[in-house]
């Protein structure tokens, strides 16, 4: 949670300096500061993941059988959870902010919808970072950059596709569809398939 703390406070100060040069903030510069924070917390995530893997080289050091306690998995888990979960507050503090009113959603034509998809929209966005975060850290254990590539490019168009907002249609559908996706694909790089499914639900 630290280090998505870190990549918020570059990506706003990357903000403040961009509008105080150019004194404007127009679209154009919203779509390049919204892809400059994405590439943040990906590098913030990087950090992370060389820092715990120092950090697990120093575990096994000191256990007795030369083994780290902690797998990588977990790491990657614990990771993105935290990344998900910070990201979220952030996400839908402000939004419950403006519910405590003055004034109601849709009276002037907003969409009546604006709370209730905001809340899914978060939801979706806590599970993308979970996923994100082992699909990231098998990739950079595996140094494999088409992983990296599509966890990056899988971020950049979450972040892409919200600028669609208010017409959720277009994109609460498209995010939920990506994060099925990016579940399954998490799934699989965990060493999970269907047939530890099939054993966990039949209770083997």
């Amino acid at each position: 949670a630290f280090f998505w703390l870190l990549s918020l406070l570059a990506a706003s100060l990357l903000w403040f300096v961009s509008v105080q040069l150019s004194g404007r903030e127009d679209a154009a510069l919203l779509l390049l500061g919204a892809a400059a924070a994405v590439l943040l917390q990906e590098l913030c995530r990087f950090a992370c993941f060389k820092m715990l893997k120092k950090a697990d080289e120093g575990l096994a050091t000191l256990s007795e059988d030369g083994q780290s306690p902690i797998s990588l998995q977990q790491m990657a888990y614990v990771s993105g959870l935290s990344f998900g979960i910070i990201s979220g507050v952030f996400s839908i503090i402000n939004i419950l902010a403006d519910s405590a009113g003055p004034g109601t959603v849709g009276i002037h034509g907003d969409s009546p919808y604006y709370f209730i998809t905001s809340a899914f929209l978060t939801m979706a966005l806590v599970l993308l970072h979970t996923f994100w975060g082992i699909i990231f850290f098998d990739a950079c254990e595996r140094r494999h950059a088409g992983g990296l590539g599509l966890v990056v490019g899988s971020h950049l168009l979450t972040s892409g596709l919200t600028f669609l907002n208010p017409w959720y249609e277009a994109s609460l559908g498209p995010i939920f569809i990506l994060t099925l996706c990016t579940g399954l694909w998490a799934f699989g790089t965990a060493g999970g398939s269907f047939r530890n499914v099939l054993k966990c639900l039949s209770c083997k």
